[in-house]
Parts: structure tokens; sequence; C-alpha cells
């Protein structure tokens, strides 16, 4: 099969299998009655728009009869690492028989992405059926409050429904922003998990990883904050690797609010990883002993170490502890089948095109680190496209060892940072002969994959698409791949 990469009239013949999913039952009219529902939330404020309170949630939970309430959660923020972990966590629930939900942001190319039941999305159908439902009761937030409630705020509140309709056993939920005051942050989780902490959000969160650090930990929650003094439930902070700055603000946090402190490192951790074919065979330390012989379908260490951070969250909600650990087969199980598209995906051979949702530096030294172990390019271009309030010198930067040539481009995302300007920090980085600029992503894929060709070789060449995670998105939509 060769896949053909589109852009409105544009057809660029890429040649290479591109692996398809079942296809969705979802009709024009679905698609188009999700539009309309989608031209109505983004009336609302974005999420680049914040008035950090939680009592707009809080009052819309209150009329739809409290729907967070009707299930346990486990509950991760951090800088970088949250939806992967976020989707490791849910694999493993279910290879434990567990009805799940899931919630993550920003997606990739469906809204309906971002709300998942047993590890899929919802269908546009109950996308619109939920909101139209919880529609007058939004309305009369928006009438008691002085800012009207912002669509992050209002897709929340639509996956908590959601979960209390299906029911599930268990939501899995990725913070938005930050975390204190993030909308999602009006559940009282079984486990918190905080994944690594960096600089990202200035605006928002803080101008110093101690301040950062300290509004994700604000997840971390008391057990008495619970409704139900007489049973309440376990509280468990799962830490990751954190810088010695974050992780004393994120320690003090859990001694003030008594909880139970597991640590990246110390208490569970990453015994071996090595790469394998399709991602990586791992041993992980958990709370509750070793589990070896892992198959991580996943590239990179950072990935072993989200996976261990995963397992230890999950220990945690069983409470699993020394001498009762976790089925083996099923924990092999629930890795092995965990999917988390646009994080090193591969949608290409010959040559090999990955495309990558890295959006700040941080995460751009992570996914440097993965290429140079995981991965032996003879060539490897890069292809960057950055949304304008981002650190856009400090992703090059960080990738400027691993691209032989980067081309920078721009999605259609309004907050897009222009080609040209892009180009011209990379020429300060790259320099001149290393850097190419291509006005629109299908130009700029066409243009590497010619670049990865050049000479008699094309093994061992590779294209990266990488920079936000509407790059990624659209870059998965040029290549055919499904939603997940």
């Amino acid at each position: 099969m060769d896949p053909e990469l589109r852009d409105g009239g544009l057809s660029l013949n890429l040649e290479g299998p591109v692996e398809q999913p079942a296809p969705l039952d979802i009709t024009p009219a679905d698609l188009a009655a999700l539009a309309e529902v989608e031209a109505e939330l983004d009336t609302r404020w974005p999420e680049t728009k914040i008035d950090p309170t939680l009592d707009r949630m809080e009052l819309l939970m209150d009329l739809l009869g409290n729907p967070e309430r009707s299930f346990p959660a486990i509950h991760v923020a951090g800088t970088n690492g949250k939806t992967s972990t976020v989707r490791m966590i849910e694999s493993l629930m279910r290879a434990f028989s567990r009805r799940t939900g899931r919630t993550t942001s920003p997606h990739l190319q469906l809204a309906t992405e971002r709300i998942a039941i047993d590890g899929r999305p919802i269908h546009p159908r109950d996308y619109v059926r939920i909101w139209r439902e919880i529609q007058p009761y939004v309305e009369m937030v928006d009438a008691r409050s002085d800012v009207p409630m912002s669509k992050f705020e209002v897709l929340t509140a639509m996956a908590y429904a959601a979960f209390a309709d299906a029911p599930v056993d268990v939501a899995v939920v990725e913070v938005g922003m930050g975390g204190r005051w993030d909308a999602t942050n009006v559940i009282n989780s079984d486990v918190a998990v905080v994944m690594p902490v960096g600089l990202d959000h200035t605006d928002y969160l803080g101008d110093s990883i101690e301040q950062i650090a300290g509004e994700k930990a604000g997840i971390i929650k008391s057990r008495w904050d619970s409704d139900d003094l007489l049973t309440p439930p376990d509280n468990v902070a799962i830490v990751a690797e954190q810088t010695p700055e974050a992780l004393r603000v994120i320690l003090e946090r859990a001694v003030s609010v008594d909880a139970a402190v597991a640590r990246y490192g110390q208490e569970f951790g990453v015994v071996a990883s090595g790469v394998a074919v399709g991602g990586q065979q791992v041993t992980l330390r958990g709370l509750a002993g070793e589990y070896t012989d892992i198959f991580l379908p996943l590239s990179g260490e950072h990935q072993a170490a989200n996976a261990a951070c995963a397992l230890a969250a999950v220990e945690a909600f069983f409470g699993a502890g020394a001498g009762r650990p976790l089925d083996v087969e099923l924990v092999r199980q629930g890795f092995a089948q965990v999917q988390s598209p646009s994080r090193l995906e591969r949608v290409r051979s010959a040559p090999t095109v990955f495309i990558d949702a890295t959006h700040n530096p941080h995460g751009a030294q992570a996914l440097a680190k993965a290429i140079g172990r995981d991965f032996s390019f003879r060539r490897l271009i890069g292809v960057v496209g950055v949304l304008g309030d981002k650190d856009a010198r400090g992703i090059l930067t960080a990738l400027e060892p691993v691209f032989d040539e980067v081309i920078c481009t721009q999605t259609h995302s309004p907050r897009a940072l222009e080609a040209e300007g892009l180009a011209e920090y990379a020429v300060e980085i790259f320099g001149d002969e290393r850097v190419h600029v291509a006005d629109a992503l299908p130009n700029a894929i066409a243009l590497a994959v010619d670049l990865a060709e050049e000479g008699e070789q094309v093994s061992g060449s590779g294209v990266i698409i990488t920079g936000s995670v509407v790059t990624a998105g659209e870059a998965r939509t040029l290549f055919g791949k499904e939603p997940a």
C-alpha cells in the first residue's frame, strides 16, 4: 500500500507502509455535529487564557450531582510525561479488568480524544450528547459568575459526566495546566502522580521551578478532604525524578496533607532498560518488588521512567506492598498494549518517518537522548513547527546535536510561530547551511523526505516531525492515522 499525504488538493506520494487501525463508525453527519459543538465551545476562553479558581467547577459539579465523586481516580500532573504515563496507567488498569475513564489534553486530531472510555475516544455522538445535556447547567454557572466557564472547564465536566454515566471503575486524569486550581482538581484522587517539573507556562504558574512545583503539587490532597469522613480514601503521592528544588516543594506539600510518598529512585525505579525491536525491554522496581521481562512499545529512557511511575501508581491504587506484588503477567500485558500516539511514533519506513509531540526544551532534551540511545541514523532531518508562546530557541538548541538538517515550518494554528521567524532562531543555532524553510507542513515533510533520500543510500536515513502537539496532530492526519 502506498499511502498518500494529503493537504486539501495537494497529494504527495510518499512510499512506505502506514499501519491503519480499524475504521471507526463515524459518519459525516457525526463530524458535522461535532464541528458545530466545537465552534460553540471555541467561543469560550481557550486553554491559554486562565482565571485561576475552582469556584466555577465546584458550582457546576454541585448542579450536576457531583459526578466526580462517583469513581476513584488517579490524578497526574507535571511538565512532561503526563500523557504517556496516563496512557500506561490506564492500560495497566484495563489489564486488571477495570473499566477505565481517561482524560488527556490537548488533543492531537479530534476533541473526542480528550475523553476515553476503556481506552477508546468517545464517539462524536456521545461528545455532542453530553454537551447538550450539561449545557443548561453550564449556562447557569455562567450567569452566576463574573467570568464564564472556559472551554477546558466544560470539557473536564463533560469527562466526569461521561465517566459517571459509563460507569467507570477508575478514572485516570491528566492535569491541563498546573494543578492547584486546574479544572480537573475538583476530584479527590486516591493516588496523585507528579511527573518531572520544568519551566513551562511561566506566565501562569510562576517563573521559578519552586513556584511551578508548588502549583503542580496542589493535586496532592489530604485524606480528610473526602466527604466520607468515616472511610476517607488513602492518599498516596507518586513522585517522578525531580530537581532538588522541585522535590523539596513537592515533599513539603505531601507532609502538610499527611500523604504517603513514593519517590522515583528511592521507593521505585528502573532496574534495567534495553533497546528492543519496536520499543524496549525493561525491568522495573515497583513498590512491591521487581517486575522483569516487560516489553514497552515506546522508545527512550524517559518512557522507561514513565513506566516506573505508572506501575507505582497502580500498585499504590491496589494497595500492593512488600510481599504483595501485582500479577506480573497482567503487568506485562498492560505495558505491551500501551499506545501513546505522537511519542516517537513511526508512520513510514524507507526513509523512516517519526512524529513526536515535543513542545518544550525539557521534552526536546528527552527526545534527543532517546534518538541517541535507541536509533543509529545515517542522516536525520528534523521538521519543526513551534507555537509562538513556546521556547523555540530552547527546543532547537536541544535538538541541534541529533539533526543533520532542520526544516522550519508552521501549522494552521493561529498561535503558530511563522516559519521565517523560527528559521531566524534556527540559523543562530544550526548555521545557515543546515536550515531550510517551508511555509506549510506538507511541503516541509516532502522536502525532508527528499533530503533524507539524497545519495544512493536511503537505508539508515530518517525524518522526525516535532515542535508542538499541533504539529504532531496535523502530521498524523496527513499520514492517515486515526485519532486514538
